[in-house]
């Protein structure tokens, strides 16, 4: 529609809603939420009612002087402390914080309020503004803890309603022709109805993928990335589009990996993806009894050919996608004590699909050095390219872990400057740019 009225009528009901948000007026946000999207966008800030609403948070200069004086006495006394979030979110190291006035604890209560207002009336929580970012890294860069949490714990449940959605949708497909037709001839009411259904999963899906996966990039598809050309440098590797598939950095990650997954000699494990072999050449000097290795890219089968793997003692080289090696040796009876996954150009539901179908068959309950049961881990990169992302697939994939019958134990690591020390160059898009890495250990329950 062109009509000029009908533009500015609809500017007046953003700027409006975005307006009571930032304000915290609950009574006329409830009321504008009636007949406005919680999803309307400022043109010129990109901001949402979630942005406005957090954003609104930020203390004058003032008053953070006015804080940091009332802290300093406080800070002294009691030193930092290292908190742990619930379900292994985040660790970080915090100050002793000052006392809140009773002014700024009704401003947050209102803030809290009004940001579960909007998520109850479908505010997405990973629109970005013009800045590149969402309603919870505006959070976590002033601070705002709670508020972040409901952030992380709204992309939680988003995440987890576009997979029941996605299996939902195969399991429609299944439906017969018949029923097809029969709904052909429900009339157009019902046809208006499924595209308003799928206007709403797209945009769902997009909101998902779009900060966390790049899944738009076909060059960081697996199809795309196994024909693909790799280049093997030094300290990387890489394909032609010039993607990190694996870096140097990695190696004091997948050296504790190896720590806690073969803590003694003489155990058995298997390794899905090769990559510069990083994680394999720190298994091998743990003297396994047995080490398996999946890899499914032809020029890496070819170099681990030119280095001699497949003719070391114990090493069982399996040339292929791990979706079509695993299932083979489940039905061969493999056990492992140690499984380690780290494959290139998957998204999560590849890793989840691993866990979920595969690793209870493949690890040995009574193995392990202490015959308590094998231990499996992963690279933990998920969403590694944004703080919020990174927590929301760490508790998504903790959910999913329980409900697959494993505890996960989280360990911090510190990941130096990557930028300041020149690991990015000549490579394409960061893949990481997080100050800790959470590694995980799961073990069966019980």
């Amino acid at each position: 529609m062109d009509d000029p009225a009908f533009a500015v009528e609809t500017d007046l009901s953003t700027q409006s809603i975005l307006l009571a948000s930032a304000h915290h007026d609950i009574s006329a946000l409830r009321n504008l939420l009636r007949n406005t999207s919680a999803n309307v966008q400022d043109a010129e800030t990109g901001f949402t009612p979630l942005h406005a609403a957090i954003a609104a948070c930020e203390e004058d200069d003032d008053d953070n002087e006015e804080g940091q004086e009332s802290a300093q006495p406080a800070a002294s006394d009691a030193g930092s402390k290292v908190n742990g979030h619930t379900n292994g979110v985040q660790e970080q190291q915090e100050q002793q914080e000052p006392e809140l006035s009773e002014q700024r604890k009704k401003e947050l209560d209102a803030a809290v309020k009004t940001v579960r207002l909007l998520f109850e009336n479908g505010a997405i929580w990973n629109d970005l503004d013009i800045n590149g970012e969402t309603p919870g890294c505006i959070a976590r860069r002033l601070g705002l803890d709670e508020l972040y949490e409901m952030c992380v714990d709204a992309g939680v449940r988003a995440e987890l309603l576009l997979s029941r959605l996605e299996e939902y949708q195969l399991i429609g497909d299944d439906d017969s022709e018949e029923d097809e037709d029969e709904d052909e001839e429900e009339g157009e009411g019902v046809e208006a109805e499924e595209e308003d259904d799928d206007r709403t999963v797209e945009r769902v899906t997009q909101s998902v993928n779009d900060v966390a996966l790049a899944e738009g990039d076909e060059s960081t598809q697996n199809p795309a990335y196994l024909s693909s050309t790799l280049t093997f440098d030094r300290d990387r590797l890489l394909d032609e589009s010039s993607n990190g598939v694996m870096m140097e950095w990695e190696t004091t990650l997948m050296r504790r990996s190896a720590e806690r997954l073969l803590p003694t000699e003489g155990l058995r494990v298997l390794n899905v993806g090769h990559g510069m072999g990083i994680i394999d050449g720190i298994f091998q000097s743990k003297s396994p009894k047995a080490h398996h290795i999946i890899e499914a890219h032809p020029d890496v089968v070819k170099r681990m050919k030119e280095q001699g793997w497949h003719e070391k003692t114990g090493v069982v080289v399996h040339e292929g996608r791990w979706q079509d090696v695993v299932p083979r040796l489940v039905e061969e009876g493999e056990l492992f004590d140690a499984i380690y996954f780290d494959t290139f150009a998957e998204d999560y539901k590849a890793l989840r699909e691993f866990f979920t179908e595969y690793v209870i068959g493949l690890l040995d309950p009574a193995g392990g050095s202490d015959g308590e049961g094998g231990k499996f881990g992963f690279f933990n990169g998920m969403g590694a390219d944004r703080q919020i992302c990174y927590d929301v697939y760490g508790k998504i994939v903790e959910i999913d872990l329980l409900e697959a019958g494993f505890d996960i134990e989280w360990e911090t690591i510190d990941v130096p400057d990557l930028d300041a020390d020149g690991e990015w160059e000549g490579v394409r898009r960061k893949y990481w740019v997080l100050d800790k890495y959470r590694l995980p250990t799961c073990n069966f329950m019980g």
